[in-house]
């Protein structure tokens, strides 16, 4: 019997990505290119499986942005992993431009001007002519820029290929699902840099056990993603999935499943960490055990590991050899936070902006997730791509919020605004409209390019506003997409504390900004950090795990999180956010 072809959303997202990227290259309507740009984004953090929606003969067009045409595309990608406008879109374009669209910095705009001014149509041909000095000749780009971009260029060519981490979720737990349904595992885990929720994955390595491991490898290697079988044994198998991602299957005994797993799940240079401990006491520590001679001490479990080299156990995402060794030998391990302990969300949009579901859609799903809270934050005026509130709309939608509010039971909707920050650090919207509101979102959505000084003025002089309360997405980085840019985030995060205001974790999984480091730089100043999904639907708010993954790396106890507050003790800190600008 034929095995089903998996089909993920990650799969039909890239290629509505890249017919908007090819389209604006050909300087397409840009009305349809943002379509399919909308459509990718949000079938990428999807949940439901869109191939199953499509066998189950359920209507696509009950999701967000899916009109007929891109439901019939959707259709057709399930059934064949392309469609027709893609296949006929890249005939008409060099057959190598869309590799130009990965290089960091370079949308398609920028890959268009290439192509039109200087033929430019490849990897290589984009590196010989920034090297010649041909980009910065370009208007628009500039020597910095030329820089950048060759930078970026050469680090690609040098690098095996990543993925975010939302991308290799998706196919990691879709494999899992696969493997325990063959019913020959008795322990499953996904190990490595995965397990360890970095921002990127290399390739994955899963620690399996089992009293059957040839009938149990010989399922791995089925697997409907498999393009290649690279190794094939008794206890280990490596294969490349059709998605370019390196899959290594390990199988050990029960007893060392523990041990196996602490090995692979890394880092490196925990491993030699703890592995030192061990050496300490004459033992050895591999991925089959903790050994005295031939005597197994511990591995079972990670957790037998640690405790006999004198560890508590430590979570998966502190193993980077960052402190975590001496933390736990002092008994100062943080108590991690979870996704359960959020309380609420402080960062969503509607479709009064670039949302795509309305203000009762939103609160209905917050309410559903068991929220207490929902802040609405649509963007301002000036983000046009974004279809903006100015201070009417606003003031409608703060009406309508206090409306819903009265209806509502169970939670709070607060009224807020993403408001963007202007070159000179004043808000884009009237002091009379935002104290008005519950919360004050400022972000940086334009001059990514300002000086490192001229950027980190601007924003010290926009937190200082007495109704801002949250920086948004800290450093404007866009994962593979756009760097950060150029500002001093220690002094950011310090002028937080002194002014007593918060700092975003954006979960998207295309920005999950702020990193890891800052996070725990916001830890140790003492300043809370809200977990916020950004969410532009219903489905949006899955990001949070990601978001979550991304605090825990960063040391974020549930202390640490502004979000993690019951309603009350939320409205206080927002209060006392305002009073503490206006008293300085």
């Amino acid at each position: 019997m034929e095995q089903r072809v998996l089909v993920h959303n990650a799969d039909v997202a890239a290629v509505f990505q890249q017919i908007a990227d090819l389209l604006e290259i050909e300087g397409n309507n840009p009305f349809r290119i943002r379509a399919y740009r909308n459509a990718a984004r949000m079938l990428s953090t999807l949940a439901p499986s869109v191939q199953t929606m499509v066998e189950e003969n359920r209507d696509l067009k009950e999701l967000p942005g899916i009109g007929p045409d891109l439901a019939g595309k959707i259709i057709e990608i399930v059934a064949t992993g392309t469609c027709a406008l893609r296949e006929q879109l890249r005939q008409e374009l060099p057959p190598a431009i869309h590799e130009l669209l990965s290089v960091p910095g370079l949308g398609s705009k920028r890959v268009k001007t290439l192509y039109d001014e200087r033929n430019i149509q490849t990897l290589d041909q984009l590196a010989r002519a920034a090297r010649a000095g041909e980009i910065s000749t370009i208007p628009g780009f500039g020597q910095r820029a030329e820089q950048r971009i060759l930078e970026a260029v050469q680090a690609k060519l040098s690098k095996a290929r990543r993925f975010r981490i939302d991308m290799a979720a998706q196919i990691a737990e879709a494999l899992v699902a696969y493997l325990r349904a063959g019913e020959d595992a008795r322990q499953i885990e996904i190990a490595g840099s995965y397990r360890r929720r970095q921002e990127t994955v290399g390739d994955l390595d899963i620690v399996m056990s089992s009293a059957r491991p040839i009938r149990l490898l010989q399922r791995f290697v089925e697997f409907g993603d498999v393009a290649q079988v690279q190794s094939h044994g008794t206890t280990r198998a490596s294969v490349l999935l059709r998605q370019g991602i390196q899959v290594d299957a390990r199988v050990v005994a029960d007893s060392s499943f523990g041990a196996a797993l602490h090995y692979f799940t890394g880092s490196k240079a925990h491993n030699i960490a703890v592995r030192r401990l061990a050496q300490a006491h004459g033992w050895k520590l591999n991925e089959y055990g903790l050994f005295s001679n031939e005597r197994r001490i511990a591995g079972e479990t990670e957790a037998s590991v640690f405790k006999a080299v004198g560890l508590p156990y430590i979570e998966p995402e502190l193993r980077e050899n960052r402190g975590e060794i001496e933390a736990a030998q002092a008994g100062h391990l943080p108590k991690l936070v979870s996704l359960t302990d959020l309380r609420g969300d402080l960062h969503a949009h509607t479709r009064a902006s670039d949302g795509k579901n309305s203000l009762r859609e939103m609160a209905l799903e917050a309410q559903r997730r068991g929220f207490a809270y929902l802040a609405i934050t649509d963007h301002s005026q000036k983000l046009r791509v974004a279809h903006g509130l100015d201070s009417g709309a606003l003031a409608k939608q703060v009406d309508e919020i206090d409306r819903l509010n009265e209806e509502l039971s169970g939670i709070r909707l607060l009224k807020g605004i993403e408001v963007d920050i202007n070159e000179d650090g004043t808000l884009d919207m009237p002091d009379a409209m935002l104290a008005r509101l519950d919360i004050v979102i400022g972000a940086v959505h334009s001059k990514f390019t300002l000086p490192r000084e001229r950027q980190t003025e601007r924003i010290l002089r926009a937190m200082d506003h007495p109704c801002f309360t949250l920086l948004a997405h800290p450093t404007g980085r866009m994962i593979f997409e756009r760097d950060a840019y150029e500002v001093d985030m220690l002094r950011i995060i310090r002028h937080a504390k002194e002014r007593g205001c918060f700092l975003e974790l954006n979960a998207q999984p295309e920005r999950l900004d702020m990193t890891d480091t800052y996070c725990l730089a916001a830890k140790r100043e003492g300043v809370l950090v809200s977990i916020g999904s950004d969410a532009h639907s219903v489905f949006d708010f899955d990001d949070l795990r990601f978001g979550v993954g991304q605090a825990r790396r960063g040391w974020l106890e549930k202390k640490d999180v502004l979000n993690t507050r019951p309603l009350g003790a939320l409205m206080k800190l927002l209060g006392r956010t305002r009073l503490a600008a206006l008293s300085t």
